[in-house]
């Protein structure tokens, strides 16, 4: 009988690795239900095999917007009392593409076969992620499927609202930054090098700032191959940096730690946690099992290894408050907001609160830095641009003088 290691996460919250003799992938799965644990991937032993472990939609299937739509109209078709079989046929027509109808397909067909929704959707290779399969496979156990897909709509539209903000409030700096810059090189590359053979024409010594900005048009306009191989080698090796566990630590601790992007960090991460915990709560999952999920949404390393402490912490019989509290991450009102949660049996609802309350904080936050970025950028950038007008009319003065 063919061997499988497999992973899960157990009811305490801890990851699981082992081996099972079983006669296919399902069936390792559906040992795993049996015995309480949530599977994570399960692959034939020394192969790839078939993971469960994407957390990120839209790699080969569904991209986000896809998957949005599709537990929207999923969830609405459920809740008009259609069965299951018959939504996904539904779907299946609505399709707007080749991608979308292949993956309703593969999902319907596994479910017809007589599997579940939650496991055909493992199967999608990544188009739903792990917080997604773990969450459709709580409300199929609660028979609340339709609640459950409703709420991972609200949630994954929330998600996305949170993050084309972000995207859009930085769209008009860069824009900025690149036309700025695209200025300077022009002046560097193309316009002051025509005042050289004047200068040498006339001779006489040029100021020191003219001296520099010609310099610095020549570097630019003779190796700039070599300047965009430095750029690239910095990003190379800053990856590298990264790839490192204890530099991405030190790393992640200084970003933190800086006085207005440590902030918005902290915040976009806090209004990530909170969302997903407090929709795997809403949703049955217990809390260990949730804290262990969301750990997956956590992309700085110091607020993850922190999340890990509280785990264990809560696992020994802490409050969430009192552990998340220990660290020193995690601000006061989230604190207080989760304390109370706790205190009133509405952990769930309150989580979802400090959500809602950090994703305005990021907004927010995003608007009073770009206030002051925006205008910052402006005055470099013309301070930048006169310094080099201004060392070319010094030259020119310089030499009149000189000829006068």
């Amino acid at each position: 009988m063919p061997v499988f290691e497999y992973k899960a996460v157990s009811p305490a919250g801890e990851t699981v690795r082992g081996t099972m003799e079983a006669g296919s992938e399902d069936l390792v799965i559906a040992k795993l239900q049996e015995s309480g644990n949530i599977p994570l991937s399960a692959n034939a032993a020394g192969q790839g095999g078939f993971s469960f472990d994407a957390l990120r939609p839209g790699r080969r299937g569904m991209n986000v917007r896809e998957v949005g739509q599709f537990t929207q109209q999923l969830s609405t078709l459920l809740g008009a009392g259609l069965p299951l079989d018959r939504s996904l046929h539904v779907l299946l027509e609505l399709a707007e593409n080749d991608r979308i109808e292949r993956s309703v397909t593969e999902i319907r067909d596994q479910v017809r076969e007589g599997g579940s929704l939650s496991d055909a959707l493992e199967a999608q290779h990544g188009s739903f992620s792990r917080l997604f399969v773990n969450m459709v496979r709580a409300g199929e156990i609660g028979g609340s499927l339709d609640k459950t897909l409703d709420r991972l709509a609200d949630y994954l539209e929330r998600s996305k609202d949170l993050k084309d903000s972000v995207v859009s409030a930085m769209i008009y700096p860069i824009m900025l930054m690149l036309l700025a810059g695209g200025s300077l090189i022009l002046l560097l590359v193309y316009v002051i090098p025509q005042f050289t053979p004047i200068f040498e024409e006339l001779g006489g010594d040029l100021p020191l700032i003219t001296k520099i900005v010609l310099a610095f048009g020549s570097v630019l306009q003779n190796f700039w191959w070599g300047l965009i191989g430095l750029a690239v080698l910095g990003l190379v090796m800053f990856q590298r940096m990264l790839a490192n566990p204890e530099k991405r630590m030190q790393w992640d601790t200084r970003v933190l730690a800086m006085r207005w992007i440590g902030d918005l960090v902290s915040k976009m991460e806090i209004a990530r946690l909170s969302r997903t915990l407090g929709t795997l709560l809403t949703n049955g999952v217990p809390l260990l099992s949730a804290l262990s999920i969301a750990r997956n949404v956590i992309s700085n390393t110091v607020l993850d290894k922190d999340l890990k402490e509280t785990t264990q912490q809560v696992k020994t019989g802490g409050g969430l408050a009192h552990s998340l509290a220990a660290n020193g991450h995690f601000p006061r009102l989230a604190l207080q907001m989760v304390s109370v949660g706790e205190e009133t049996g509405q952990l769930d609802n309150m989580l979802l609160k400090v959500a809602d309350t950090y994703d305005k904080e990021v907004r927010n936050t995003i608007d009073r830095l770009l206030a002051i970025f925006t205008p910052v950028i402006t005055l470099v950038m013309a301070i930048m641009i006169g310094t080099i007008v201004m060392s070319v009319l010094m030259a020119i003065m310089g030499i009149n003088e000189l000829v006068g």
